[in-house]
Protein backbone atom coordinates (compact mmCIF):
# COMPACT_ATOMS: atom_id res chain seq x y z
CA UNK A 1 0.00 0.00 0.00
CA UNK A 2 1.36 3.40 -0.94
CA UNK A 3 1.52 5.90 1.96
CA UNK A 4 -1.07 8.39 0.77
CA UNK A 5 -4.38 9.84 1.89
CA UNK A 6 -6.36 10.84 -1.17
CA UNK A 7 -9.76 11.71 0.26
CA UNK A 8 -11.20 12.63 3.63
CA UNK A 9 -14.98 12.23 3.77
CA UNK A 10 -17.00 13.73 6.58
CA UNK A 11 -20.64 12.97 7.19
CA UNK A 12 -22.77 16.10 7.42
CA UNK A 13 -26.30 16.63 8.67
CA UNK A 14 -27.18 19.26 6.04
CA UNK A 15 -25.23 18.97 2.79
CA UNK A 16 -26.19 22.36 1.28
CA UNK A 17 -25.34 24.14 4.56
CA UNK A 18 -21.99 22.35 4.78
CA UNK A 19 -21.21 23.27 1.16
CA UNK A 20 -22.00 26.93 1.90
CA UNK A 21 -19.60 26.83 4.87
CA UNK A 22 -16.67 25.36 2.93
CA UNK A 23 -17.33 26.95 -0.49
CA UNK A 24 -18.82 30.33 0.31
CA UNK A 25 -17.44 30.88 3.79
CA UNK A 26 -13.93 29.44 3.53
CA UNK A 27 -13.59 29.93 -0.23
CA UNK A 28 -12.67 26.34 -1.12
CA UNK A 29 -13.18 25.38 -4.79
CA UNK A 30 -15.74 22.71 -5.64
CA UNK A 31 -17.68 21.43 -8.62
CA UNK A 32 -20.76 20.83 -6.42
CA UNK A 33 -24.12 21.75 -7.92
CA UNK A 34 -27.40 21.95 -6.04
CA UNK A 35 -28.90 18.47 -5.77
CA UNK A 36 -25.61 16.58 -6.14
CA UNK A 37 -25.42 13.66 -3.68
CA UNK A 38 -21.84 14.45 -2.62
CA UNK A 39 -19.54 17.49 -2.67
CA UNK A 40 -15.84 17.27 -3.49
CA UNK A 41 -13.39 20.07 -2.68
CA UNK A 42 -10.01 20.55 -4.30
CA UNK A 43 -7.27 21.17 -1.79
CA UNK A 44 -3.51 21.02 -2.03
CA UNK A 45 -2.98 17.26 -1.94
CA UNK A 46 -5.75 15.38 -0.17
CA UNK A 47 -9.31 16.07 -1.31
CA UNK A 48 -12.22 16.71 1.04
CA UNK A 49 -15.68 15.31 0.40
CA UNK A 50 -18.94 15.99 2.21
CA UNK A 51 -21.58 13.27 2.28
CA UNK A 52 -24.88 13.02 4.17
CA UNK A 53 -24.15 11.59 7.63
CA UNK A 54 -26.91 8.96 7.65
CA UNK A 55 -25.89 7.71 4.21
CA UNK A 56 -22.22 7.58 5.19
CA UNK A 57 -23.07 5.57 8.31
CA UNK A 58 -25.25 3.20 6.26
CA UNK A 59 -22.47 2.78 3.70
CA UNK A 60 -20.12 1.61 6.45
CA UNK A 61 -22.65 -0.70 8.12
CA UNK A 62 -26.45 -0.82 8.30
CA UNK A 63 -26.14 -1.19 12.10
CA UNK A 64 -23.95 1.90 12.57
CA UNK A 65 -25.68 4.77 14.34
CA UNK A 66 -24.68 8.21 13.09
CA UNK A 67 -23.80 10.69 15.84
CA UNK A 68 -23.34 14.29 14.66
CA UNK A 69 -21.45 16.81 16.78
CA UNK A 70 -19.37 15.74 19.74
CA UNK A 71 -15.79 14.67 19.45
CA UNK A 72 -15.29 11.57 17.35
CA UNK A 73 -11.60 11.15 18.13
CA UNK A 74 -10.41 12.72 14.90
CA UNK A 75 -9.29 16.19 13.87
CA UNK A 76 -8.61 17.69 10.49
CA UNK A 77 -5.67 20.06 10.17
CA UNK A 78 -4.98 23.11 8.04
CA UNK A 79 -1.38 24.26 8.32
CA UNK A 80 -0.45 27.81 7.33
CA UNK A 81 2.73 29.55 6.20
CA UNK A 82 3.16 31.92 9.16
CA UNK A 83 2.05 32.54 12.73
CA UNK A 84 -0.30 35.42 11.87
CA UNK A 85 -2.31 33.30 9.43
CA UNK A 86 -3.61 31.14 12.29
CA UNK A 87 -5.75 34.00 13.64
CA UNK A 88 -6.79 35.03 10.13
CA UNK A 89 -8.05 31.55 9.24
CA UNK A 90 -9.85 31.11 12.58
CA UNK A 91 -11.60 34.45 12.02
CA UNK A 92 -12.61 33.40 8.52
CA UNK A 93 -14.05 30.14 9.83
CA UNK A 94 -16.01 32.00 12.52
CA UNK A 95 -17.44 34.48 9.99
CA UNK A 96 -18.45 31.52 7.82
CA UNK A 97 -20.48 29.98 10.66
CA UNK A 98 -17.85 27.91 12.45
CA UNK A 99 -17.24 28.07 16.19
CA UNK A 100 -13.85 28.81 17.74
CA UNK A 101 -13.18 26.17 20.40
CA UNK A 102 -9.55 27.10 21.11
CA UNK A 103 -8.28 30.57 20.19
CA UNK A 104 -4.91 30.97 18.46
CA UNK A 105 -2.08 30.52 20.95
CA UNK A 106 1.50 29.41 21.31
CA UNK A 107 1.64 25.66 21.93
CA UNK A 108 4.00 23.30 23.73
CA UNK A 109 5.59 21.92 20.56
CA UNK A 110 6.87 25.34 19.52
CA UNK A 111 4.21 26.40 17.06
CA UNK A 112 1.05 28.46 17.15
CA UNK A 113 -2.42 26.95 16.71
CA UNK A 114 -6.11 27.07 17.47
CA UNK A 115 -9.23 25.03 16.75
CA UNK A 116 -12.65 25.63 15.25
CA UNK A 117 -15.60 23.37 14.56
CA UNK A 118 -17.56 23.44 11.34
CA UNK A 119 -21.39 23.52 11.43
CA UNK A 120 -21.49 19.72 11.94
CA UNK A 121 -19.09 19.78 14.88
CA UNK A 122 -15.95 18.52 13.11
CA UNK A 123 -12.81 19.81 14.77
CA UNK A 124 -10.26 21.63 12.63
CA UNK A 125 -6.83 22.60 13.87
CA UNK A 126 -5.27 25.65 12.24
CA UNK A 127 -1.54 25.54 12.87
CA UNK A 128 1.76 27.17 12.06
CA UNK A 129 4.65 24.78 12.65
CA UNK A 130 8.14 26.27 12.35
CA UNK A 131 9.69 22.79 12.49
CA UNK A 132 7.60 21.40 9.59
CA UNK A 133 7.13 24.39 7.27
CA UNK A 134 5.04 24.35 4.11
CA UNK A 135 6.77 24.35 0.75
CA UNK A 136 5.79 26.65 -2.14
CA UNK A 137 3.00 24.24 -3.11
CA UNK A 138 1.49 24.21 0.38
CA UNK A 139 2.69 20.73 1.28
CA UNK A 140 4.21 20.09 4.69
CA UNK A 141 7.90 19.27 4.50
CA UNK A 142 8.75 16.32 6.71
Amino acid sequence: MEPRITLITIGVTDLPRAVRFYRDGLGWPTTYKSGDPVAFFNTAGTRLSLYPLEELAADISPELQAKPGGFGGITLAHNVHNREEVTDVLSLAERAGGRIVKPAQDVFWGGHSGYFTDPDGYHWEVAWNPVLPLNDNGFMTL
